[in-house]
């Protein structure tokens, strides 16, 4: 099968915003509202750029994603900043491609099922909040872990990373569940990044140092 598909229902508004996000909006909103009403005209500016920049921050743009057989797709928005194989890892038993992915706080956060299968186990790991582009993120930073095995019994794992700047990882999943590639998972908020863990023999079709875009890039194509 091949060409291209809805994972998740398309909003009905023109700027979809991530639920996370209204909180952080809404606060931001009503201090440069109180900022304007007491007449401090330069601070109530600022408050209105920063709230905009927090709407941006958490826009949540609807994604087609491409449905050709054995396709993953990037978990994340941003660039890719590592390709290496391992023998051992807490994420995957055995060989694999791990793939580093670096969200900077101008890309999209919401993060993305990278293929199809079930839900296996969700590990969150407590940590530092070192620069999530550093090699040393993957190992000390918090971090949450999805482990998914696809219908042909491929393992893949997506481990969700907060940066600097971050401290909150989101995800909606649940063990057990039986998701679709290109579903939206969760995110993590204000900078972070995603670590890719698929099976060595998957054939890549990205390189260092490019960009890539959650449920629409394509990283490779399993065996």
């Amino acid at each position: 099968m091949s060409g291209f598909a809805w994972s998740d229902r398309p909003s009905q508004t023109a700027f979809p915003v991530a639920r996370p996000g209204y909180p952080f909006i809404f606060a931001s909103a009503f201090v440069t509202a109180i900022l304007a009403l007491l007449g401090l005209t330069a601070w109530a500016l600022l408050g209105l750029s920063i709230s905009v920049f927090i709407v941006y921050f958490f826009r949540d743009p609807d994604r087609v994603i491409p449905n050709s057989t054995g396709t993953v797709v990037s978990p994340a928005d941003g660039k890719i900043i590592s390709i290496e194989s391992t023998k051992e890892s807490p994420y995957y038993d055995g060989q694999c491609t791990k793939i580093s992915i670096f969200m900077s706080v101008f890309n999209v956060h919401v993060n993305r099922i990278p293929y199809e299968g079930t839900v296996r186990s969700i590990n969150y790991f407590p940590g530092k909040f070192v620069a999530a582009n550093r090699d040393k993120a993957s190992s000390d930073n918090e971090r949450n872990a999805i482990f998914i095995e696809t219908e042909q019994g491929s393992k893949i794992t997506a481990v969700q990373i907060a940066g600097l700047v971050a401290r909150r990882i989101i995800c909606r999943l649940q063990d057990g569940d039986v998701v679709r590639r290109g579903q939206r998972m969760g995110m993590i908020c204000f900078g972070s990044r995603v670590d890719l863990y698929v099976p060595i023999e998957t054939a890549l079709a990205i390189k260092v140092g490019e960009r890539v875009s959650a449920g629409t890039s394509v990283i490779g194509t399993l065996p």
